[in-house]
């Protein structure tokens, strides 16, 4: 977030760190005046009573990717210029499986889980204990584990690429099955309220 400002020179790394630390605890406020320092309502997505965390994360994506969109449009931004984490298939396949299950027993994310301890809420410690575990061990058992951790590359891929289409073209599919999702999950929320 802060990138251009220190890439050019324009502040230096004490402001930099000064700027990570405010959007860190904006970010970490807003989450939690949104409720979802509540393992209660972080669980109710699985159940499809909260879809809360699904439209907030939906409208996130889709507020970044229109933001791109058209400032690249505008020629504002060069959109090929953003770095992207690179894909590596089975490894963030696998990760992405452990998260999920993580997330249904601890009723936590990582970010969620700060959040919630926080706040004081010792279920959101344990869990930020678990993350704090899962990181050491994962970094003591990296040598044995690069094989697989570099395993399955497709480089730095976006969707609209993956897809041959439009950028443009490919923005307006995603927002079309963003607001179809979002009407979906208020269905499901009203049919689910009562259970």
């Amino acid at each position: 977030m802060n990138g251009p400002f220190l890439a050019y020179g324009w502040i230096g790394e004490e402001a930099s760190l000064m700027f990570a630390l405010a959007i860190g605890l904006a970010f970490g406020f807003f989450l939690e005046r949104a409720g979802l320092g509540s393992a209660q309502k972080l669980t109710g997505q699985f159940y499809f009573r909260d879809l809360t965390v699904f439209k907030m994360m939906f409208t996130a994506i889709i507020t970044a990717m229109l933001g791109v969109f058209w400032l690249h449009w505008l020629g504002m931004l060069q959109a090929d210029l953003i770095y992207l984490t690179p894909t590596y298939i089975w490894p963030q396949l696998i990760g992405g499986l452990i998260f999920g299950v993580g997330f249904i027993v601890g009723g936590y994310c990582p970010g969620t889980s700060c959040v919630a301890s926080s706040t004081g809420s010792l279920d959101g410690m344990w869990n930020v204990m678990g993350l704090l575990s899962g990181i050491f061990l994962f970094g003591e058992l990296y040598p044995y584990l690069e094989p697989f951790y570099m395993s399955g590359s497709m480089g730095q891929i976006t969707l609209w690429q993956e897809l041959r289409l439009p950028m443009g073209i490919s923005a307006a599919i995603i927002t079309l099955i963003a607001l179809l999702a979002f009407w979906g999950a208020e269905l499901l929320e009203k049919k689910n309220a009562t259970k």
